[in-house]
């Protein structure tokens, strides 16, 4: 059965980091995000526009005429290529008065009959880089609280405070009335462990939930990425090293 569009949904969220083993340091950010149908971007009035657009550029290689070409074209570089009527779901901040930066934008991968085929993880740093994790159905079991998820090895380089090492575990469930996702990492050679996590509630995403969402949180995609700054600022005071940032190879699929 094909699974149909879905309409856009925003979420109210609210994200945590939790550092620990070694260095314990916190931060909580709030924020909005979306979830769209990649097939069925949402399609706002003309005054509104500067506050969601989604583009192509922002998102795997850049160069691919639209997001879902994007992700098929990483899909495809790793044999996980999605049939005809397949459907994408996505979570991620727009850009908002010209500006994004999604630390992390999930991707649901669902087969013509709605089974859920893969989950794929895009990971971005402040550097101008991108990673992406292609991640099987599992990944997007409930959050119990448990670790019962598949390890995935780390490959990509994101804090100046983190070497490339250790492993992840994703809790990625697919959001519905509740947005709950979390990141575990654990293992790197310094014994520092991190937590992230993610929680929303679901808000109409028509011309006034946009407006409301963006009056509450102001050019929030900004807020983001002065947020990142200013704690890697407080990290850097507190005497955290500086792990060298080796040299990035993009990606068979995001080239």
């Amino acid at each position: 059965m094909n699974p149909g569009p879905v309409e856009p949904r925003l979420y109210l969220a609210d994200i945590r980091h939790v550092r620990s083993g070694g260095s314990r340091y916190r931060l909580r950010h709030r924020t909005y995000l979306w979830l769209v149908d990649l097939d069925r971007l949402p399609r706002l009035p003309r005054p509104l526009r500067p506050l969601a657009r989604f583009e192509a550029g922002d998102h795997f290689g850049g160069g691919a005429p639209s997001i879902r070409a994007g992700l098929d074209a990483f899909l495809a570089a790793r044999g996980a290529g999605l049939p005809s009527g397949a459907r994408v779901l996505m979570l991620a901040h727009a850009r908002v008065f010209g500006h994004v930066f999604n630390p992390l934008t999930v991707y649901w991968c669902h087969g013509p009959d709605g089974s859920l085929r893969h989950v794929v993880a895009e990971v971005h740093n402040t550097y101008g880089e991108r990673h992406c994790y292609l991640l099987p159905p599992e990944t997007a079991r409930g959050d119990r609280g448990d670790l019962d998820v598949a390890p995935v090895p780390k490959e990509f380089y994101v804090s100046p405070f983190l070497a490339v090492e250790g492993t992840y575990r994703m809790q990625l469930p697919e959001p519905g009335d509740h947005l709950a996702l979390t990141v575990r990492l654990a293992g790197g050679a310094d014994g520092a462990r991190l937590t992230a996590t993610v929680r929303g509630e679901r808000r109409p995403a028509g011309a006034h939930g946009l407006l409301c969402a963006a009056l509450r949180r102001p050019w929030s995609t900004a807020a983001v990425s002065v947020g990142i700054r200013f704690h890697g600022v407080r990290l850097w005071l507190r005497g955290l090293p500086v792990r060298p940032r080796p040299r990035h190879v993009p990606q068979e699929g995001l080239k």
